[in-house]
Formats: C-alpha cells, sequence, structure tokens
C-alpha cells in the first residue's frame, strides 16, 4: 500500500531551522524527521513513498537521489503555495480508482500499530479513517491528596480528549472532495467527510510526538537517545 508524506509547507514555528531547509529535512539524531517516518512505515512492510513536496523542494530531492535505503520513493513537486488538500489532489493520478493509501504528515513519530490501522480502515468501508491520539501536555501534571502531591509525571499525554494524530488511510473517493490548491485537507474535506458519515476514528493510546517546535525536536532527540527508534515495529 502507498504512503503519502505532506512535505511540503513552511515550518514557520520552527523558523531556527526552516528559514534554511523544509521542516521534514530538520534532523532528530543523524538523519531527517523524514527518513524517521519512512523507517516506521518500512518497519511494517510498507515502503512505497510518494512524498508530496514544496517549499525548498530540491534540498529534498538532492538528499534522497543517492540514499539506498528508501528504494520505492517518489518526489513530487505539489507547488510552493498549495495547501494540504491542495498537495494531495495534485497526487490524484499515481491512484487507481478504489485504491487505499495511507497518509500522514512530515513531522509526526508514533507507536501506531499500521496493521491494525489498515485492518480497521478495510474493514469499515469507508472514505477515511483518521488516527486520534491524546494531546500532549505541556507542563508536568500534578495529581493532588489534600496539599500532598501523590503523583507527577513531566509532560504526560492528556488522559480526556482526541485530537488529529496525523496517520490517515484513505480511499482515492477522497479527491472528490478537494477542490483545489488552496483547500486546507483539515478542514472542508474533513467536515463534509464527517457530515456524509465517510470518516472514522481508529483510537491510539501510545507514544505519538509532533515536532511543531524546537522544544519538540529537542525532545525527540532525548526519546531517539534513550529509547533508539521506538516508533518502529
Amino acid at each position: 500500500m502507498k504512503t503519502v508524506i505532506l512535505a511540503g509547507g513552511l515550518g514557520t514555528r520552527l523558523a531556527e531551522y526552516t528559514e534554511n531547509i523544509p521542516k521534514p529535512m530538520v534532523q532528530i539524531g543523524t538523519k531527517p524527521i523524514l527518513s524517521h517516518i519512512m523507517n516506521f512505515f518500512q518497519s511494517y512492510g510498507y515502503d512505497d513513498f510518494i512524498i508530496a513536496a514544496g517549499y525548498k523542494k530540491e534540498i529534498i530531492i538532492d538528499y534522497y537521489k543517492d540514499i539506498k535505503e528508501f528504494k520505492n520513493l517518489k518526489i513530487i513537486d505539489t507547488g510552493e503555495n498549495s495547501m494540504t488538500g491542495g498537495r494531495l489532489l495534485r497526487l490524484k493520478s499515481y491512484f487507481k480508482e478504489g485504491e487505499n493509501f495511507f497518509m500522514t504528515y512530515g513531522d509526526g513519530l508514533a507507536t501506531i500499530n499500521l496493521d491494525d490501522l489498515k485492518k480497521f480502515h478495510l474493514n469499515n468501508k469507508k472514505i477515511a479513517t483518521v488516527t486520534a491520539v491524546h494531546p500532549p501536555v505541556r507542563f508536568g501534571e500534578l495529581e493532588i491528596k489534600g496539599n500532598e502531591v501523590i503523583n507527577f509525571e513531566e509532560k504526560p499525554q492528556a488522559k480526556a480528549g482526541w485530537i488529529n494524530g496525523g496517520f490517515f488511510v484513505l480511499n482515492s473517493k477522497i479527491f472528490d472532495y478537494i477542490d483545489n490548491d488552496k483547500t486546507l485537507f483539515e478542514k472542508e474535506p474533513m467536515t463534509r467527510l464527517y457530515k456524509d458519515k465517510n470518516l472514522l476514528a481508529y483510537k491510539h493510546d501510545g507514544f505519538w510526538k509532533c515536532m511543531d517546535t524546537l522544544r519538540d525536536k529537542i525532545d525527540l532527540e532525548k526519546i531517539l537517545d534513550k529509547k533508539g527508534q521506538l516508533w518502529k515495529k
């Protein structure tokens, strides 16, 4: 099954790096987060990648032209100013009618069981499945009894509430929900999908981390240093 990775945005909240390189090329340890994402999918046997590039696309193209570990990799220019839905729409010709595929962003890592996610999507026969995750808590969470602290967790994930975790399985019918380059996938298409009862959530309670800021990059590097690529199967 093919995997689309959206990798064309400006990444303005990580401007320390993204003035010079696209966000998915920011390194975690010794390689770009984009490579870590592809390693994650590869560990489940999914190694057919389509990178939807845009901002500073030439840096992605130049880096991967000599990288041998990704043999089935296409890097497609989806426009400098396209929104997330627009980038996806520009890839329509790469999919057959009725084909299912993974889609994710070029800045997130998780321990989602991709086989279970795929099975959930195929069994339910909807156009779109989104992985729901618990949002991370920015500050340490205190559990208090009276005035006594009985538990402290440094930046745990929230116990309640769900957010878009960024790992999707989509059917090619999704392209009917996207109008043009200016379409933001997370707005009109997602709204229309749930109104049409064609959007389901696969719940993931485990590790998930999105690299939005420098702090997030540092956190991911600490995890990599202590636990290795825990996102790999």
